[in-house]
């Protein structure tokens, strides 16, 4: 498959699995009494932001990084980072709704943004080499 066709793809994946938030958001609206969490009704915006909108802005802007040796790393690393952002932030609205706290929402919210730091290195350094040969 073409480099380019996949980065679209991968944008309308992360473009549905944004509307399936939306609609996992309501649906659990209604079964939690009308109850809603910030966390969860906002869990949203990692994919159609972090996803769709990254992955198309690098379709446009950076068209051969795809080639590069290290794109695979930094493909797996970032969406990493935004499936933990967004089951932390699932998480954290049900434990919301429930009436809870816990301590351990906040250790997904790390694991996401040190894999989205690390994987964004990795994108710099492909953007300078590759601009460089």
């Amino acid at each position: 498959m073409n480099k380019n066709k996949q980065l679209f793809k991968t944008s309308a994946v992360y473009f549905v699995l944004s509307i399936t938030a939306i609609l996992v958001n309501n649906v659990y609206a209604i079964f939690g009494h009308g109850m809603r969490s910030a966390a969860m009704t906002w869990m949203f915006l990692y994919l159609l932001i972090g996803g769709t909108l990254f992955y198309l802005s690098i379709r446009f802007f950076f068209v051969k990084i795809t080639k590069h040796k290290s794109y695979r790393v930094f493909f797996n690393l970032y969406n990493s980072g935004i499936a933990a952002l967004t089951a932390g932030s699932l998480f954290k609205g049900i434990i919301e709704i429930a009436g809870s706290s816990c301590v351990h929402t906040k250790i997904f919210f790390i694991v996401g943004l040190v894999c989205i730091l690390f994987s964004s290195i990795i994108l710099i350094l492909m953007i300078f080499e590759s601009k460089w040969t």
